[in-house]
């Protein structure tokens, strides 16, 4: 088990205090699954409630000063009016996320499906979401494209890429300056047989083909069985091509469930190439956003535990003796490098995060303070009437 000396110790606690971990909206409505939304007391009933319990969030971690939107979940008339309600609760109005999968014309399909009425239909969305971004002063359109088929000669495949290009262009020439297209993919769901952007290569391609303010977005939980997501975050950084995360766990498909909790030394290799590629440095543009639909658990604990899961990861990641790894891949020791990562992931850094949420004036333990706080007894108290904000399963 590595030790962590007073030197090591205030570099990692540095740069953990320069993290930044976005929260999403939606993780604070109810959600489920296909079969079954299950409601909770004290949910937002709308979206100036649900910007209220991620800034809880933050004033308890101190590391995710910003939520972002979903569009038309969180659709107000005053959006100027809500980035203000954001700040005077202590944090800002991140990436705008659009929805182009949860209307009945978007059956076969939307910027990609072969009636270009429908074509039409989801580029404008897209488009209103780039000027809602504007308004709010957020920097990221998140893009995550659900359209592909079923069946084989269902559509023309090639076809359908063309469609996705010319509406990416559309909507990448509208952005303003400083503003970035993360683009998202899914291997499988809601489509079956072929998605439209399935893969990270699929994304890039695309992301290159438009210019440098489009990037990939890596979803931990968009994968195959056995894909190793650590190359693709190591190759995309080399590229320069890496935007952002959404992070999440699962243990099948796209569970959205807790980072860090299926697999967390997936999570531990992930943040080691983040830092190994330059993703943690103070000048990196690298987006570090939770993407969750908490279904059984309390939200807002679950979103505290995700973050601190991160934060944990990331110090393990940083934790890594590098001179001692490299001389051993050099030197071909196999099992002797593999020991000094292992080292590192073994290593017990609670004491450390702790400490470092003591020197931020924040309790050392977030979730306890979050039940000590009586927050969650009070929204359940004052929530009464309305309706419950949620995904729409």
């Amino acid at each position: 088990m590595t030790e962590i000396s007073p030197s090591r110790s205030a570099t990692v606690k540095s740069i953990l205090r320069g993290l930044r971990i976005e929260t999403p909206s939606w993780a604070y409505g109810n959600s489920g699954t296909r079969f079954k939304v299950f409601a909770q007391a004290g949910v937002p009933r709308t979206p100036q409630e649900k910007i209220d319990d991620a800034a809880k969030v933050h004033e308890l971690t101190g590391v995710a000063p910003s939520v972002a939107l979903h569009i038309p979940w969180d659709r107000v008339d005053d959006w100027a009016g809500l980035a203000a309600h954001a700040r005077d609760a202590g944090i800002e109005l991140g990436a705008i996320n659009p929805n182009v999968f949860q209307e009945d014309d978007y059956k076969l399909g939307s910027i990609c499906n072969p009636d270009p009425g429908v074509r039409r239909k989801a580029t404008d969305h897209l488009l209103e979401c780039v000027e809602i971004a504007e308004q709010t002063g957020s920097k990221i359109l998140s893009m995550w494209v659900a359209d592909g088929t079923n069946y084989p000669g269902q559509d023309d495949i090639r076809a359908r890429q063309d469609r996705l290009a010319t509406a990416l262009r559309e909507v990448y020439d509208r952005m303003p300056e400083g503003m970035r297209l993360l683009l998202e993919y899914k291997f499988f769901e809601p489509a079956f047989y072929t998605m439209d952007v399935p893969d990270w290569g699929t994304s890039y391609a695309h992301c290159a083909q438009l210019g440098p303010a489009a990037q990939v977005l890596v979803d931990t939980g968009h994968h195959a069985p056995g894909t190793n997501i650590e190359f693709i975050v190591s190759f995309l950084l080399r590229a320069g091509m890496l935007g952002g995360f959404h992070f999440n766990s699962r243990f099948y498909a796209d569970d959205d469930l807790i980072v860090g909790l299926a697999d967390p030394f997936q999570l531990f290799r992930l943040m080691y190439e983040v830092n190994r590629g330059g993703g943690l440095a103070a000048d990196s543009d690298v987006a570090f956003m939770l993407d969750q639909c908490h279904n059984i658990e309390p939200k807002i604990p679950a979103m505290i535990r995700s973050i601190t899961n991160v934060q944990e990861a990331t110090a393990k990641a940083l934790l890594v003796d590098t001179d001692a790894l490299r001389a051993a891949q050099e030197a071909g020791d196999v099992l002797g490098a593999n020991e000094v990562l292992m080292d590192a992931y073994h290593t017990d850094v609670r004491p450390l995060v702790a400490e470092l949420r003591t020197d931020m004036g924040l309790d050392p333990d977030p979730i306890t303070a979050y039940r000590r706080s009586g927050y969650q007894q009070r929204i359940e108290a004052e929530r009464i009437g309305g309706n419950a904000m949620g995904w729409g399963a």
